[in-house]
């Protein structure tokens, strides 16, 4: 008596086997994104805080550029790498941070370190620079800063999305009374005007936007905030972020920073923005 259903024929099973495989081939290639969009990546679109000197700040020529030491590193990084790497304006330093992460910009030149922002970016070693957090304060201030718990009950300010490393972060949230504005010159001006008791940023481009803005009266003081690594990022969302080129580009930045480059070009930029 003939069999009817039961097992596949030799023909059934290849085509079972092909369909398979061509099912497998198509998922395969769904979760390599980074790599299928690799041909993509013509040139390296860098961003980072415009109010940043002597690292970066606007350049008054060409407002859509960024221009300072940091951009500065990232032209010797072009040249190591083989790749066009454009510096450009794309808004606020919050707003960069939105950028970097929906993938519309690929690298941010110069950024700490906290842990939400290892959620859409990599960070690259070694360190751009160290910098410097501190308490500006208007000359004859009752507020003597020696120690965080100083600063509890005192109106201060800084600007939106700035860290000052995680744990100071987390001690201004739950401890003090800090406004964030969406410029740094706002908050200078804020406590030359009374209106904040004190502004924490970073010291070298606190100094620099005081003396372009004819703010005077303000003094630093002389413990910091904190000292935080300042870091070359590359965002998640980037077709040209592949395991290639990280690798070259975390070789350039060794051979960079081995060289001690980065301290004459912030001597250059410090030069430079003084003269504009």
């Amino acid at each position: 008596m003939p069999v009817t259903g039961g097992f596949p024929g030799r023909h059934e099973r290849l085509a079972a086997l092909a369909g398979l495989f061509i099912m497998s081939l198509v998922l395969a290639l769904a979760a390599r994104p980074a790599d299928s969009h690799a041909a993509e990546c013509t040139r390296l679109l860098v961003s980072g805080n415009p109010e940043y000197p002597p690292y970066l700040w606007r350049d008054p020529a060409a407002p859509d550029r960024l221009i300072g030491a940091n951009a500065e590193l990232m032209a010797l990084l072009s040249e190591k790498i083989g790749m066009p790497v454009e510096v450009r304006y794309t808004g606020s330093w919050a707003r960069v941070q939105e950028e970097m992460r929906a993938g519309r910009i690929d690298l941010i030149a110069g950024a700490f370190l906290t842990t939400p922002r290892l959620g859409y970016m990599d960070y690259f070693i070694p360190l751009i620079a160290r910098t410097r957090s501190v308490v500006i304060t208007p000359e004859g201030s009752d507020l003597n800063y020696r120690q965080w718990p100083d600063l509890v009950g005192h109106a201060g300010v800084t600007v939106i999305n700035n860290s000052f490393g995680e744990a100071f972060d987390r001690y201004a949230k739950e401890n003090l009374d800090l406004q964030e504005v969406g410029k740094l010159e706002n908050a200078l001006q804020m406590v030359a005007g009374g209106r904040a008791e004190f502004v924490i940023y970073e010291d070298a481009p606190a100094r620099a936007f005081a003396a372009r803005a004819g703010i005077t009266g303000l003094v630093e003081a002389p413990d910091a905030i904190s000292n935080e690594n300042l870091y070359l990022t590359f965002s998640h969302r980037s077709p040209c972020n592949t395991g290639e080129m990280r690798g070259r580009i975390a070789q350039a930045m060794q051979e960079l920073t081995g060289s001690e480059v980065m301290g004459k070009l912030i001597e250059q930029a410090i030069e430079s923005w003084r003269s504009q």
